[in-house]
């Protein structure tokens, strides 16, 4: 089985919403999810997050602290060991780019109602962003 290291945003608003990107490739294409990506050679998982936050949104982030690690099947022997961090919105306009195809701020309550990635809104709980 090859791991593959991966890093996420998790990008609050002030006003409490999390910015999150509707994936346009697989795995999970057509589903919400918080912005992320490949960790790339020499990067830690904060820049990582830093990085593909800019490249799927155009927002400016700041990492904050590691909220934990998530594994994600990607299929025929891969699994994705995505670590989650917590970053602050800085500013920037919003648009979709590199693997995203939307992008926008959600409240945590309009999350049940969207089609997210598998397991989002129970890893979102169990870090503490969301509460149910």
């Amino acid at each position: 089985m090859r791991i593959v290291q991966a890093a996420a945003a998790v990008v609050v608003h002030p006003d409490g919403r999390l910015l999150l990107v509707r994936r346009g490739r697989e795995p999970q294409r057509g589903r919400w999810s918080v912005p992320g990506g490949k960790i790339e050679a020499g990067e830690t998982p904060e820049s990582a997050a830093v990085r593909e936050t800019f490249e799927e949104t155009g927002a400016r982030v700041r990492p904050d602290r590691e909220l934990g690690v998530v594994r994600i099947p990607g299929g025929a022997d891969v699994v994705y060991e995505v670590h989650d961090v917590a970053a602050t919105y800085l500013g920037g306009g919003l648009r979709p780019g590199d693997d995203a195809d939307a992008v926008r701020w959600v409240a945590p309550a309009e999350l049940a109602a969207l089609e997210t990635t598998d397991g989002l809104l129970e890893h979102l709980v169990r870090f503490g962003v969301v509460v149910r």
